[in-house]
């Protein structure tokens, strides 16, 4: 195995035991420089994305993979371990091996160094010349971004400081010729560093040579006033002074000069020593927000341990979240902390009236807030950039940088030096500001519920509020927790003292010109002009997919839906969406499933229906709900492959499916996705797709059947006959009764089922269809089950049995035999029940229906426990509930796991009686199901342990 070194300290370099290895392409270099420079630490994807690509595309989490992927494949065939690059959970973690890495073993050193100074100042120089000696060049050479100049530059600086410190060493050992010639190149190729000055103003006074001393001094004047507008600051003019005089200090105690890692660092002084206090006004009645301030002090604690970085906070969120509040109000709170100084500026990035700031208006500000007159401004940007980093350095400043539109507009507003702290605030979530100036993101989301309460109570006072909770609660949510909305209704309220809060929450309610409601007069607090600042700065086809997801009434919306919404393919959807969610219009609160508020959404509503014609609102709407029903019958056709199948609507063109590998694939999309079917069926309903609502009713059954969702089982399929019905859709009425017959009955309402199930029969046999009558009166035989009244559900389960044998429908009939062997059970005939429900089994295991299986294998337990078989019955209840489990049927699980507590009782296990009726309980309760209070009682019964 060969010893892989990494350098960093020069151009990006890999050696395995001394030879050189190739790398792939300037991306694998930059991957490669990513991990390096976090080594030992973990570095994420995210932040892998960030260093590769400014605005990545739609792929790039999938290229990180491959780059990684390949570079650990470029390093073990070098003959790395396998383990050198790891995969971990969120990203990647490389970790050299000792000495292996130039920078760790520069850091190593250099600290060895440090601890031997006070006792060896020759070993410590030695030790400091040492780690010189490992830089090539300049660190990083060839490797292109943002990111990793700005971490060369912080490498340079670590090197600048301990050459100083060298220096210095070398100096208090008489070393003052050999040092003088060193400090001339060092001060060429950095004239406007003081601390270098000063030790080349050192070195040549103890050689004896004042004059030179006098005209080093000068040279720095005249560069420091002819192109920056600054004098020398008084570290480095007491130092001058004390020369002249031939003084060895001061006079205070204090050392000429020390430079290198210390509090008191040099400072440029500004001309006039002017201490700029440009916060706004703090935000009146600010409220809530304790978690995103106690970061932002943990950010601001942070900021002493950065030893030449300035930490910059970056505040992004949707419009009206309240960014700018959080940072002013913070600023507030902390501004006694940055004694020289609090710049702030609204960068417009978002301003509907007025462009965005140049990053040259800004500076122009802060350098006239700083004291520099107009005439001594230099004509560059570069220029009045480095003036104004100059006069920061060794300040602290507090720096608010608001409402800005990118990362390019705020880059050189940032402070180059440590003590100074840059909060910027954002509707973009400004990734390359992360990536290349380590800025810490901060997310801002919609207030907490008792934030939103508490913000309301300090407007309009703790006993209104208390008075009308409930009207309360309404105010919040139809605020959708936005603080602006919030703050409007509040000032809308406090303005009419007398009107109830209830009066208040049913103005937002009202459905027509739902936004009108908050507006109160003045553009920067009504919330559609708000929200229409960041639209408007939407290129076109993501204003569009923006605008069509109005038409959307689901709590969120993944990829292919978006996609085939807007009739893009599902590549374009994915780079449309991040450019919506890097605005902050749209949050992905999970991977790759995106949402937006209600106000939001109401927004994107009106836009729709005001720049979409009714014909494209149409076709969306087809789209999308086609997308929909044949994703869900896809996936059904998964979670239970021998139901019948139906002729669905048509797919549109540009609709993009969706495929499934198993039923754990499909039962975890009908997890994710249910309640956005259930909305898209009311949906389809409402909007003239009668057809799309009763079938994605029907694709809907066994799904929420096996999980027990009841309410929204009879809900889908109350929606689905009415739709049905207004077309005059015969089959769709049928089946959407037998399906209301069937939510009926699981809610024990019998008498309501009965008549559904009659409506049924009598459309499926106008329309000749006995597989629907087949399955009809086998939903009939379970109702009257529940009812007690066995014969009866016997009667109606041969009726099925006829009909699947007449149809040759043979999932119907292993079904029938399995509920006339489980009647016969109830009725205390079990070794009929035997004889049947083996029929069936025989048949469901031919047709390898899992399903199928679990419910006759629960009903041959019962018969074996009865007959006092309970070795049988256990056997036969464990292999139900395993299969229960595999499909995902919560009820039947529920249910075997009763009649398993009922087995293991009978046989004395007491212990295992209660864990299973424990477990049942859990899921009664759960479904809200009657059968708790059996469980219940069962466990009541049971001596106390």
């Amino acid at each position: 195995m060969a010893a892989i070194w990494f350098g960093v300290l020069g151009p990006l370099e890999v050696r395995a035991d001394g030879r050189p290895v190739g790398l792939h392409g300037p991306r694998q270099e930059r991957a490669l420089a990513a991990l390096l420079l976090e080594a030992g630490q973990v570095v994420t994807v995210d932040r892998l994305l960030d260093s590769m690509w400014e605005n990545p595309p739609a792929t790039a989490r999938r290229q990180v993979q491959d780059l990684v992927t390949r570079l650990r494949r470029t390093l073990v065939g070098a003959g790395a371990a396998d383990n050198l690059i790891m995969t971990v959970r969120g990203g990647y973690l490389l970790r050299p091996a000792p000495g292996c890495l130039d920078s760790q073993t520069f850091d190593e050193l250099v600290t060895k160094a440090r601890q031997t100074a006070p006792a060896d100042a020759a070993a410590a120089a030695a030790t400091f010349r040492q780690a010189l000696l490992l830089w090539r060049g300049e660190p990083l050479t060839g490797v292109d971004g943002p990111r990793f100049e700005n971490a060369a530059r912080a490498l340079q600086e670590r090197q600048m400081v301990v050459w100083e410190e060298c220096l210095t060493l070398e100096l208090s050992l008489g070393r003052h010729q050999e040092v003088i010639a060193e400090l001339l190149a060092l001060v060429d190729r950095h004239p406007f560093r003081e601390s270098l000055v000063g030790l080349l103003m050192r070195a040549t006074a103890d050689a004896g040579r004042l004059a030179d001393v006098l005209e080093i001094y000068r040279g720095l004047r005249a560069r420091l006033t002819g192109e920056l507008g600054l004098d020398p600051g008084p570290e480095l003019r007491r130092l001058h002074d004390a020369l002249l005089r031939c003084e060895p200090d001061p006079g205070d105690g204090s050392p000429l000069w020390e430079p290198g890692p210390s509090d008191e660092s040099p400072r440029w002084e500004p001309v006039t020593g002017r201490v700029p206090a440009m916060l706004p006004l703090d935000a009146y009645g600010f409220t809530g927000r304790e978690a995103e301030l106690a970061w932002l002090d943990g950010v601001l604690a942070g900021a002493g341990r950065q030893p030449t970085a300035v930490v910059v906070s970056a505040v992004s969120g949707t419009a009206g979240v309240g960014k700018t509040a959080l940072a002013v109000h913070w600023a507030h709170r902390v501004r006694d902390l940055f004694p020289d100084g609090q710049l702030y500026v609204n960068l417009r990035g978002f301003d509907p009236d007025r462009a965005a700031m140049t990053p040259a208006e800004a500076v122009r500000g802060f350098l006239s807030a700083l004291g520099v007159a107009a005439e001594r401004v230099p004509a560059t940007v570069e220029a009045q950039a480095g003036l104004y980093r100059s006069l920061l350095a060794g300040r602290r400043v507090l720096i608010v940088l608001d409402n800005a539109r990118d990362a390019k507009q705020v880059r050189p507003l940032i402070p180059g030096s440590s003590g100074c702290v840059a909060v910027v605030t954002s509707r973009n979530q400004l990734p390359g500001l992360v990536a290349a100036e380590g800025a810490h993101p901060l997310p801002l989301d919609l207030l907490p519920a008792d934030e939103a309460r508490e913000l309301l109570a300090r407007r309009l006072g703790a006993d209104r509020v208390a008075a009308e909770p409930k009207a309360v609660a309404e105010i919040i949510a139809r605020c959708a927790r936005l603080p602006l909305a919030l703050t409007v209704v509040a000032a809308q309220a406090a303005v009419q003292p007398g009107f109830s809060l209830a009066s208040v929450a049913g103005k937002l309610g009202a459905p027509a010109g739902r936004l009108d409601a908050f507006d109160v007069g003045d553009p920067a607090t009504q919330v559609r002009a708000v929200f229409s600042w960041s639209y408007r700065t939407l290129g076109e086809d993501v204003a569009r997919l923006f605008r069509l997801l109005g038409l959307h009434r689901g709590p969120d919306l993944g990829v292919p839906a978006a996609a085939s919404l807007a009739g893009v393919p599902a590549s374009r959807a994915r780079s449309l969406l991040a450019e919506l969610t890097r605005a902050h219009l749209l949050t992905e609160h999970a991977p790759g499933r995106y949402a937006f508020h209600d106000l939001m959404r109401a927004y994107a509503g009106e836009l729709v229906h005001a720049h979409e014609p009714a014909t494209e609102r149409q076709a969306a709407l087809r789209r999308l709900l086609g997308h929909y029903l044949h994703a869900a019958e896809a996936a059904n056709r998964l979670l239970n492959p021998h139901r019948e199948r139906i002729t669905l609507a048509p797919i549109p063109p540009g609709v993009v499916r969706e495929t499934f590998g198993d039923h754990h694939e499909a039962l975890a999309w009908f997890a994710t996705e249910h309640a956005v079917l259930l909305a898209a069926a009311e949906r389809a309903a409402e909007t003239g797709f009668g057809t799309h609502a009763w079938q994605l009713a029907w694709t809907l059954t066994d799904f929420l059947d096996r999980r027990g969702y009841w309410r929204d089982y009879a809900a889908v399929h109350a929606t689905a006959l009415r739709a049905a019905r207004r077309e005059g859709d015969q089959s769709g009425q049928a089946h959407a009764s037998r399906g209301l017959g069937r939510a009926c009955t699981r809610l024990a309402q019998y008498d309501e089922a009965h008549t559904h199930y009659q409506r049924a029969l009598d459309l499926y046999g106008r329309l000749g269809d006995r597989t629907g009558q087949a399955h009809t009166h086998g939903q009939i035989s379970t109702m009257f089950e529940l009812w007690t009244r066995y014969q009866d559900a016997l009667r109606h389960a041969w009726l099925a049995l006829d009909l699947y044998q007449a149809t040759g429908n043979r999932s119907g009939q292993a079904r029938a035999l399995n509920s006339i062997g489980w009647f016969h059970a109830l009725l205390g005939e079990y070794d009929k029940t035997l004889l049947h429900c083996r029929q069936a089994l025989t048949l469901y295991d031919e047709m390898e229906d899992p399903h199928g299986l679990g419910t006759t294998l629960d009903s041959l337990g019962y018969a074996h426990h009865h007959l006092g078989q309970w070795e049988q019955a256990i056997t036969s209840y464990e292999r139900a509930l395993a299969l229960a489990r595999e499909v995902g049927d919560r009820f039947l699980g529920a249910e075997t796991l009763l009649h398993l507590g009922d087995t293991h009782q009978a046989v004395g296990e007491i212990g295992a009686a209660r864990l299973a009726w424990r477990q049942a309980l859990t899921v009664f309760d759960e479904l809200d199901h009657p059968d708790a209070g059996l469980a219940r009682a069962r466990l009541a019964s049971l001596p106390v342990s």
